[in-house]
């Protein structure tokens, strides 16, 4: 399938709404950010507060090393697949990360259910560059955390990946550690790493499989398995 350069028009019948322009991001060179050593780039909303003190963000799931400033999220760039064993924090440029932005800011934009979009950051190193996200911090718990509500939790993942997929949208990183359940019920959705838009309309079972195989690896009780595959 081949990549779309530009965003597509929202779907007929798009559910949510438009929450409005969204932030203007706006480049920060050479920052302090507390938790991660040496000066970072960023590409941030003006005014963004990021001298507070950091801490290891309690009760999320990650690769590792996400932190929390305040009601800040920042998530070091992973690599995963066997990539990782060379170098798992190495990219060749800050591309990716400026994808996911892109991704993230349209879906925000859009109404679509996830947390606030906040930039991204990058240092060089070596030949070439590390990364961090940066999200506003969304109250909620993460979907492997409470298992037992997943028969209200399914049914309103799916509808929001039927959204996804009328939109034409493949997030190959969503997997259940980034679905938050908050107390209501309502759902939240994390992650855009290397999402993209696709031609064609073959998504819905290639978001089942992914998600499958997450519910497998993290040891999910096979009725939440049962509930995602009919």
């Amino acid at each position: 399938m081949s990549r779309l350069t530009r965003i597509p028009s929202l779907p007929a019948g798009w559910p949510f709404p438009i929450r409005g322009a969204g932030a203007a991001f706006a480049v920060r060179p050479l920052v302090e950010v507390p938790g991660f050593l040496g000066a970072w780039n960023l590409v941030v909303p003006a005014g963004l507060d990021l001298e507070v003190e950091s801490a290891p963000a309690e009760g999320l799931f990650g690769r590792g090393g996400l932190r929390r400033m305040g009601d800040v999220v920042l998530r070091p760039y992973r690599r995963g697949g066997l990539v990782r064993h060379f170098d798992e924090t190495l990219y060749l440029g800050p591309g990716r990360f400026a994808q996911e932005l892109m991704v993230h800011q349209a879906l925000w934009v859009a109404g679509f259910p996830t947390v606030e979009p906040l930039g991204y950051g990058y240092r060089r190193r070596l030949w070439g560059v590390e990364g961090l996200y940066l999200t506003r911090f969304q109250e909620a718990t993460p979907w492997p955390s409470c298992w037992e509500r997943s028969s209200e939790v399914v049914p309103r993942l799916l509808t929001l990946l039927d959204i996804l997929c009328a939109w034409g949208l493949w997030a190959p990183d969503l997997n259940a550690t980034n679905i938050l359940v908050k107390e209501d019920g309502e759902l939240c959705l994390l992650d855009w790493d290397r999402a993209q838009w696709q031609q064609g309309r073959d998504l819905m079972p290639r978001y089942r499989a992914r998600l499958l195989r997450s519910l497998r690896k993290l040891g999910a009780p096979e009725p939440v398995a049962a509930l995602l595959a009919r």
